[in-house]
């Protein structure tokens, strides 16, 4: 007996039909684990909602709506209960305005669309005007903009960004300082050295400064004129060597510093790991998506701290 297909699901299969007419190239971006789409040039978060009393309900997470608004010609695709009725919006200029909509401790954002396909923002009888969206094809179809200092990225680069990103906001509010090597590209439109708290990677007495300075991330503990490295995370989001394990040993006489591999792979990190059979103790992996889910978390925790003066 064939599993029944839900109403979301055919709206979304209906949405990508209509795409390949446009654009023959789509294909689902298996990286991400949202529900998100190459179609040509464009990168789509496609998101599908049945009619509920004159509005369509969407729930998205704050993490995927970053995830996505840091890609390449990112959209986001609301189906309003037809694929007649699709609000095209780009993801960067919906993403400016998600403090301006509901949502829970956790981080998930209850996005209300109302019968003239306008967002619902907080306060009586605030909208966000999608009208310049509504069914837009030529949006996903027009060649994407790229600044002169902008390079096109693929999936994995960018994730690779948003999660050093990441690791850099959570060890900045937990009072580390904090170090990244990727200078120039961006998360969330600020430049990775921007957001890290060193601009230099501190030399240390025991370890390669070539190999040190290369780390994905590093959050130290300052004492008196010296940094202490307590946390080195590499992101290995490609099946290739994993020549970020290499460089993090360059830290394994540090006894107090905790190794992470942060990938989407654990079968492959396995492989990599046993091969360092005295120190792979010392080294653990955590799933790409945990880091988002971490990230989340401290953002709540240091909202909550605001709102109570705690």
């Amino acid at each position: 007996m064939e599993t029944p297909v839900s109403n979301s699901d055919q709206l979304t299969f209906d949405f990508l039909e209509k795409a390949k007419r446009f654009q023959s190239a789509v294909e689902l971006i298996r990286v991400l684990k949202s529900r998100t789409y190459r179609i040509g040039e464009a990168n789509v978060l496609v998101r599908a909602s049945s009619e509920g009393n004159k509005r369509y309900f969407f729930g998205i997470n704050y993490v995927t709506v970053e995830e996505i608004a840091n890609l390449d010609n990112p959209f986001i695709a609301f189906i309003c209960g037809s694929i007649e009725r699709v609000v095209i919006i780009p993801a960067t200029f919906f993403f400016k305005h998600l403090d301006r909509i509901s949502h829970d401790r956790n981080g998930e954002y209850k996005i209300n669309i109302d019968k003239d396909l306008n967002v619902v923002l907080t306060g009586r009888g605030n909208r966000l005007d999608c009208n310049e969206f509504i069914n837009n094809w030529d949006l996903l179809l027009a060649p994407p903009i790229f600044h002169e200092e902008n390079t096109r990225n693929t999936v994995e680069e960018s994730l690779h960004t948003v999660l050093q990103g990441r690791l850099l906001e959570i060890g900045n509010l937990r009072g580390f300082d904090t170090f990244c090597p990727d200078k120039s590209r961006k998360f969330n439109d600020r430049k990775l050295e921007d957001i890290s708290t060193l601009k230099k990677c501190p030399e240390l007495q025991f370890s390669d400064y070539n190999l040190l300075r290369q780390i994905d991330v590093i959050w130290f503990r300052p004492r008196g004129n010296y940094f202490i490295p307590e946390y080195a995370f590499e992101v290995e989001l490609s099946t290739g060597v994993w020549s970020g394990v290499g460089r993090m040993s360059t830290l394994i006489d540090y006894k107090n510093v905790n190794f992470y591999v942060i990938a989407n792979d654990a079968r492959k990190y396995k492989q990599v790991i046993n091969s360092f059979n005295e120190h792979g103790d010392r080294f653990r992996f955590v799933a790409n998506d945990l880091v988002g889910k971490l990230y989340s978390a401290e953002l709540n925790l240091r909202e909550l701290r605001v709102e109570i003066g705690l």
